[in-house]
């Protein structure tokens, strides 16, 4: 009995982890391979015919899964890209200087936000002073189900400076976010180090 469940869990697992594999192929192949839901259903093909081949042996869960395995070695390897039209929102990535208890952060994003208008663009230089700091706001923010946010974390110097930083996905011109897609490798992501009226109004 206890073989029968082992085997029928590991029969999931390997179902489970090659329609994965089959995604990922489908997502993340490059664009110039064509067509790319060709190349995700051969491979479910491959995985389906060496279970009927070896009868649903053991030897047969272990060959589906080397091919799941090689995939995701395959995959673990994509890099994200560093230069691409990204969208004006994430175009610039925050670095900073440190001299003492004075961090000097550059590309801070304070944009401003109208309703029925583009945002205008504005990417500051600011120096804040660590030895200011007074407060630290965690903000979270929902879409819907609680099972999913978005936590920003903002940082109070002094009486008026709220520096708030926010990890957000990166996407190019041309690209729309997708749940399924942002399981696959089809987005960077950038730390955005903005004015807190910026990221929290956004």
């Amino acid at each position: 009995m206890a073989a029968r469940l082992a085997w029928a869990l590991g029969l999931l697992i390997v179902c489970l982890t090659n329609i994965w594999a089959a995604a990922a192929l489908y997502f993340d192949l490059p664009a110039d391979v064509a067509p790319t839901i060709l190349v995700a259903i051969f491979y479910l093909a491959s995985v389906v015919a060496l279970l009927f081949s070896f009868r649903f042996s053991w030897l047969s869960l272990g060959i589906d899964f080397a091919l799941f395995a090689g995939v995701a070695l395959w995959w673990c390897s994509i890099k994200p890209p560093k230069a691409r039209d990204w969208q004006p929102a994430v175009a610039q990535m925050a670095w900073t200087e440190r001299n003492g208890d004075k961090i000097t952060i550059h590309n801070l994003r304070n944009f401003d936000y109208q309703p029925g208008s583009p945002p205008q663009e504005r990417w500051e230089t600011k120096v804040v002073d660590l030895s200011d700091l007074q407060a630290v706001d965690l903000f979270i923010n929902f879409w819907g189900s609680t099972l999913i946010c978005h936590p920003i974390v903002s940082f109070q110097f002094g009486p008026a400076d709220h520096i708030a930083i926010s990890v957000e996905t990166r996407m190019a011109e041309g690209q729309s976010y997708s749940t399924i897609r942002g399981f696959f490798k089809q987005f960077a992501l950038i730390y955005i180090v903005a004015d807190e009226r910026d990221v929290v109004r956004v």
